[in-house]
């Protein structure tokens, strides 16, 4: 007999389980009768063969409903996208802010729902950090491979003597999954709470909507100032916060995989470069798979499909 218990605890087929269940019964009762009656045999074959292909087309229905959520599981259609200016200055924040523009754009051009967590601007108005909570189907699989170091190569427009500047910003991308193995003790946890900044009527800033979570073993922390009311913002920073601590885990799995590999593409870490925008020349290169593309500009305002097609062509095929 199958076994149901997977599909009596998942709440998307509890019910289906339940009517399954019911079949399997029905098909008991009627292999009794058929065996303790000989003159109903042919009506209980008949009966049998129906309660057959419903019991296999209902069990089909619940396979593909857990393979449907494992597959969401594996590749989550939400995301936190989290862009920090690196070395530079200035230069690097307004980097960041491009970045982050770029990845905007691509949103609205993908139907991705695109909102900010939390930010910090630099007095040019660049992003010294940002993070942005993006939702929409394939998401993940579309940006996981955007994580690390990006850097630009041109001459800043404070730049009198035309000299070349080289500016950094970070890029993480944090899935957020349903479940998860990270569990959060209370005792490692620091809550601060704030005004959340920005513009708007009389009631802006008045109440302490913010929340900033601090993880002590690891010093991480998140800040969240999206929703309107602080407990909503304390889930979705304890939400990023798991993301992050997961990130961290993830990182250490793969930087032991790639010790084993003859040729490292690239183990996601955040640290590592990954890809240089070369203005002057108007050419980006990805260092994982030694490609380059034109128009930069382009690229920037979005259009990003030539570049996230290809790296998943080679990075996971090569993975």
């Amino acid at each position: 007999m199958t076994d149901i218990k997977e599909y009596k605890e998942n709440p998307k087929t509890t019910y289906l389980s339940s009517v399954y269940e019911d079949l399997l019964k029905q098909i008991d009762e009627m292999e009794k009768m058929k065996s303790s009656d000989p003159q109903m045999t042919d009506l209980a074959e008949d009966e049998l063969k129906k309660l057959e292909v419903q019991k296999e087309e209902l069990k089909k229905q619940m396979d593909d409903i857990l393979e449907s959520e494992k597959k969401e599981e594996e590749f989550p259609n939400e995301i936190v996208l989290e862009v920090r200016a690196g070395a530079g200055g200035d230069e690097a924040s307004l980097f960041a802010k491009e970045l982050a523009e770029m990845y905007k754009n691509y949103a609205e051009q993908s139907s991705w729902s695109f909102n900010m967590v939390s930010e910090s601007l630099s007095p040019l108005g660049g992003y010294k950090e940002v993070s942005f909570e993006l939702r929409g189907v394939g998401v993940y699989k579309k940006l996981r491979f955007e994580t690390g170091v990006h850097r630009i190569q041109r001459i800043p427009e404070t730049e009198k003597s035309g000299r070349v500047h080289t500016s950094t910003a970070s890029v993480a991308i944090l899935p957020i999954r349903k479940k998860t193995k990270i569990e959060l003790d209370p005792a490692d946890l620091e809550f601060e709470t704030s005004r959340a900044g920005g513009k708007g009527g009389q009631n802006v800033n008045k109440v302490e909507t913010a929340v900033r979570v601090v993880h002590k073993p690891t010093g991480l922390d998140v800040r969240s100032t999206a929703e309107r009311n602080q407990l909503k913002n304390k889930e979705k920073a304890l939400s990023i916060l798991k993301a992050k601590l997961q990130l961290l885990n993830d990182e250490e799995e793969a930087k032991k995989l790639a010790k084993d590999r003859q040729e490292q593409i690239g183990t996601g870490d955040r640290s590592e470069k990954i890809r240089t925008y070369n203005i002057l020349q108007d050419r980006i290169t990805d260092h994982r798979i030694k490609e380059s593309w034109h128009n930069i500009e382009d690229i920037l305002a979005g259009n990003l499909d030539a570049v996230l097609n290809e790296l998943q062509k080679k990075l996971v095929k090569e993975s």
